[in-house]
């Protein structure tokens, strides 16, 4: 004789170690932990120790390591326990086939790709925090989805946004859609106050708590560059349907415009568990622990059009979907390794949009990707063009 109470969902995290995968971890405790949920697989990248403690806390099946050389030291500190440990791209990808219902794809970078793939063709609901799936492999990856039978949830508070914003049904009478941006802690900046700056001070958000990679990815707008890319694959628009307002106080987390007139926004206060929430009860809503908005005390909400001469990542962004195919994967992959020059001090800040548009201009010729192998031939070539002009600057410095 059963109980009535519904078998618990099956999650696997990818990127637990991360920001989002942290609140996702929050998000599973407010909402009735290990009664509510299995955790067929978490992952994270070099910190095993955090990882290891995760993997404890919320049961998980299985625990990975995307740092080949850290198995030992998960599997040490996961001892006794019996959770099973792995590590390197063959475990992730593995991780992403076993069988789960709802997948947080949140590991950052082009590395997340083939976990995510893998978890898509199988079926599961994705709840997608991982850019590169769509910037670099964008209608390959939503046919993926399409094929498996699973849905597509973005968690991008900018398009969990748009997604809670439009109406049943109603897509043919979309005219535009508005992402916001917070404009970063460089929003009145002078192009000559952010040729000095470093990784220390681009990280410092003055709204978002995030990771290092988002953080200056929001700081030089290459964050919203790749969600303008984002946007056209998730809701199927034409680029001259994508619109960026900056908006300081991050209150609105974007709109959508319709034929007569009307826009519809989503507003919340800027914590990630809002959409993580949406997107792990969609359709429904959670009842999550988030402050809520106070109108009275907001008393003003401010926009302004970005400058894309002193952020000309947005600008790059409009050519990427202009020229369409691989140019996406080409931009996204320049702008990783000028991130990780930036980070290491050997490349100023304004250089990395610098060297993600002259990758881009040496690979026009990369067409449409017929396939995977496509895609990640044009990431591989990107990234050794744009760690040529790095060296070539470092040398002529």
């Amino acid at each position: 004789m059963t109980s009535g109470k519904p078998a618990p969902r099956r999650l696997t995290i990818f990127g637990a170690t991360g920001s989002i995968g942290q609140n996702t971890l929050d998000v599973l405790n407010q909402l009735g932990g290990r009664d509510a949920f299995e955790v067929v697989a978490i992952t994270g990248n070099s910190n095993v120790g955090l990882l290891a403690e995760q993997a404890k806390a919320c049961g998980a099946e299985l625990a990975v390591t995307a740092s080949d050389d850290q198995y030992f030291a998960l599997r040490d500190a996961l001892a006794g326990s019996g959770i099973e440990a792995a590590a390197g791209r063959e475990a992730l990808i593995e991780a992403g086939a076993r069988q789960s219902d709802w997948v947080m794809a949140a590991i950052v970078g082009t590395a997340g790709l083939e976990p995510t793939l893998a978890a898509a063709r199988r079926g599961a609901d994705i709840a997608l925090a991982n850019k590169e799936c769509l910037v670099s492999a964008g209608e390959l990856f939503v046919k993926a989805v399409a094929a498996g039978g699973g849905r597509l949830i973005p968690v991008d508070s900018e398009h969990s946004a748009i997604f809670q914003s439009l109406e049943d049904g109603q897509h043919h009478a979309v005219e535009r859609i508005i992402l916001t941006a917070s404009g970063g802690p460089f929003r009145t900046w002078t192009r000559e106050q952010m040729a000095g700056v470093t990784a220390e001070i681009a990280r410092a958000h003055p709204n978002w708590s995030m990771g290092l990679k988002i953080s200056i990815g929001s700081a030089s707008m290459f964050n919203k560059a790749l969600e303008m890319i984002e946007a056209k694959h998730l809701f199927d628009l034409h680029p001259s349907q994508i619109e960026v307002v900056i908006h300081p106080q991050s209150v609105i987390h974007s709109m959508v415009g319709y034929t007569d007139g009307s826009v519809l926004a989503q507003l919340g206060s800027p914590d990630m568990r809002t959409a993580i929430g949406y997107a792990l009860t969609y359709p429904n809503r959670p009842t999550l622990n988030v402050e809520r908005l106070d109108f009275a005390k907001l008393a003003r909400l401010d926009f302004e059009a970005p400058d894309e001469v002193r952020f000309p990542a947005l600008r790059l962004a409009r050519t990427a979907l202009e020229r369409g195919g691989l140019q996406g994967a080409v931009m996204n992959a320049g702008e990783e390794i000028a991130f990780h020059a930036f980070c290491a001090g050997r490349i100023g800040f304004l250089e990395m949009a610098d060297i993600a548009e002259q990758v881009m201009e040496d690979m026009t010729g990369f067409g449409s990707a017929g396939g995977m192998d496509e895609v990640f031939a044009a990431d591989t070539e990107a990234r050794r063009r744009a760690g040529e002009i790095i060296a070539r600057k470092e040398m002529a410095a």
